[in-house]
Parts: structure tokens; sequence; C-alpha cells
């Protein structure tokens, strides 16, 4: 009996061997490698939260391990972000290239095409980063007021503000510390158009988020019935808030795509043809819908980005 019993032993042993010894030579597939990370972040406004949660969702979607950290902050602070290897991708605009890339051509920011090659060239040669298409989009620095007071005063462009400030008119803008100082912002507004905002006119805010400077001027917040806005903006209309015309030309075109450190898109090339589809869908008009649905209606941004990505057809 105990023969028996060792005999069946040494048999259980031996297939076990064998078994090990067919996956160590491949002989059954092993789980696939989960990819990543992979750091995803965005900026603070509105727009951001949208356009990186629809990255990160479409990452997830796709086995990537993902650390989340969208609305990560201004422009400047994700910049440094990025180019200091300390994030791997979030969503930019084209016209930031000005910015960037001092000493440019400003002729150049203003063409859509143009404005993307451009960025696209100067950031690879640079800071080994890779631009992908863009959406068809222009989320151009604005200016907004009260409807009430356009329809009093007859402002339908920024030479009309610039009259009406000029005659002694009532005006306080909401506006963040980005837009208040940069350069290719209000100050080209102010240079271009022959005014000059002093303190007392302006309510300058921490973050760059839209929403806020535009409830503020719906609601009248301290004096203000002006407010820096993106021409994605979806809450304007619903506020009561209208867009002067920028006559002149003189905002660059900012189209948002997304941007990754080029080590990253080395190691996973499917990357651009995961988000490509869904950046490349994102018309004007369609920002402007989905920015609402987070502005104005409340619902948050992970929602209506799953939600959109989903009727695409790019999200299960």
């Amino acid at each position: 009996m105990k023969r028996k019993t060792i005999a069946v032993l040494l048999a259980v042993v031996m297939g076990l061997l064998v078994a090990d010894g067919l996956f160590a030579r491949g002989g059954a597939e092993e789980p696939e490698a989960e990819k990543g990370p992979v750091v995803v972040a965005s900026k603070i406004d509105t727009e951001g939260a949208l356009l990186g949660s629809m990255i990160v969702q479409l990452l997830r979607a796709d086995g990537f391990e993902v650390v989340d950290r969208t609305q990560f902050g201004p422009t400047d602070v994700i910049r440094r972000a990025i180019t200091s290897d300390e994030i791997d991708i979030y969503p930019e605009y084209t016209g930031n290239g000005g910015f960037f890339f001092e000493g440019t051509d400003s002729t150049v920011w203003r063409d859509a095409e143009s404005a993307y090659e451009t960025v696209r060239e100067l950031d690879l040669e640079e800071n080994n980063i890779v631009w992908l298409r863009p959406a068809p989009a222009n989320n151009t620095w604005a200016i907004a007021v009260r409807e009430d007071l356009a329809e009093a005063e007859g402002l339908v462009d920024l030479e009309d503000l610039a009259a009406y400030l000029e005659r002694g008119g009532e005006f306080r803008l909401a506006g963040s510390e980005e837009f208040v100082s940069r350069d290719d912002a209000l100050p080209a507004f102010e240079s271009e158009y022959g005014f000059s905002l002093d303190s007392d006119q302006l309510l300058v805010l921490s973050g760059g988020d839209t929403a806020v400077t535009a409830q503020a001027a719906a609601r009248g917040t301290d004096g203000v019935n002006a407010a820096m806005a993106y021409g994605t903006d979806g809450q304007l209309a619903a506020l009561g808030l209208v867009v002067l015309e920028d006559s002149r030309g003189v905002q660059p075109v900012y189209e948002p795509a997304p941007i990754v450190r080029a080590e990253i898109l080395e190691r996973y090339p499917e990357i651009e043809d995961i988000l490509n589809p869904v950046f490349e869908s994102l018309s004007l008009t369609t920002l402007q819908r989905l920015n609402s649905q987070i502005a104005v209606e409340g619902r948050d941004a992970e929602s209506v980005a799953r939600e959109y990505l989903q009727e695409q057809g790019l999200l299960q």
C-alpha cells in the first residue's frame, strides 16, 4: 500500500514539473503586462478638466495604468511640470507657442495650421515634446460683457469698448492673474485698442476657470460687469454675457491638442491612435455644448467626458 502511495505522489510531482516546464518554455500564455504608469494632467479650468478626463478614460480603457493629475495648475505651472518630466501628457493650446517660444513671428500664431506646425516643430526640437492632432476649435482669449451693458452702450467689439472707457464708462473685469499679466492676453488687447485698465477696474483671481469669472460678471460681484472668457465657453449665453469681437485679430488661434513627452510616445506609440480621433471630433460648437453641461448644468467633467466618448463609439 505504501509503495502505491509513493508511486502516485511521484506521478503527481512529475506532472507538476512537466507543467512548470511548459510554462517556462511559453507553452501557455502569460497575462499581458500592464502599460504605464502614465501621468495625465490638465489645467484647472472647465475645459481642462473635460479634455484631461477624456485622455484619462481612453488610456485606462486601453489597459494603461494612469495617474490622474487633472486640474493640475495654470499654464506656467503645468508647462514646467512636463518639461521637467513630472507629468507625461496634458492638453495644451497651439497659440501658446507664441508664449513658450519668444521671438517667433506673431503672425504665425494667428493661423491655425501654421500655429500647429510651428509649435510642433519647436517643441519637439527644444523639449522633446510631441504635439498630437488638435481639435478644430479656437479657444482664444476674449472679453465678455453683460448683455444689458452691451445693449445700452452699443458694445459689439473691442473698439466699442475702448470708446466706452474713453468717455468714462463704468467697467470692472474679472480675470485670472495669467490673463491680466501675460503679454499676449489683456495687455495685447489694451495695446492694440488703446485702453488701459487700472487696479480698481480689475478683479484678479488666482485660478483660470472662466466659469468663475463669468459668474462674477453675471451676478455683478464687487461691481464686476465684464469677464475674461474663452471662445469655447458654453456658459456665456446662459448667463446673459456677450463676447466682444476682436475686430483687429489681436489674438492667436488656440486649438487644444494633447501633448506627450516623446519618451512616452516612443514606448507606447498607440497613444497617438487612441487620442487623435477624439480631439479631431471636437468642433467649436461641440466643446461649447460639453463645457456648458459642466459650467451651467453643474455636471462633473468625468461624467460629461464619458458620455461623449460613448456617443462617439470610443468608449464602451
